[in-house]
């Protein structure tokens, strides 16, 4: 059995969109000032990296709970390098997971980074389709 989402994205004037999402929230989209819209909004693309790390800090933060880990911060930093030629997309993106905190369990960590990759996430599952990925693990101790 498949699940459907319908979205729906309305045109506000200019260069501006809001666009449903199924939990009820609407976010608003828009380009920069110098390419013609009001700077009111996020990046339709960039907004594909946030996804991107709030699905799998998802599935990892899940993990931590389930693990019962000791983390005291948890970051995700998204680089993504976007190729020059229309249509423009992202070719490459580095996905680096940072953990900070003075007892941290870095197998463990490093194993909800693991299943988050290879196993849950969706969203990394459809970056794959058309980037090249390089995960990064970072520890901190406090």
């Amino acid at each position: 059995m498949s699940t459907t989402n319908h979205i729906t994205t309305k045109w506000l004037g200019n260069m501006t969109f809001e666009s449903t999402n199924p939990s009820g929230h609407t976010l608003k989209m828009d380009i920069a000032k110098e390419d013609g819209g009001d700077s009111s909004g996020f990046r339709p693309k960039a907004l594909m990296l946030s996804s991107l790390a709030g699905c799998s800090g998802l599935d990892v933060a899940g993990l931590i709970k389930k693990m019962k880990l000791e983390v005291d911060d948890f970051q995700i930093e998204t680089i993504a390098n976007l190729t020059d030629e229309h249509p423009k997309f992202y070719d490459k993106v580095t996905i680096e997971y940072h953990f900070t905190g003075s007892n941290l369990k870095e197998k463990k960590l490093q194993r909800a980074v693991d299943l988050s990759i290879e196993k849950y996430c969706g969203v990394m599952e459809m970056f794959r389709k058309f980037a090249t990925l390089e995960v990064k693990t970072v520890f901190r101790k406090k």
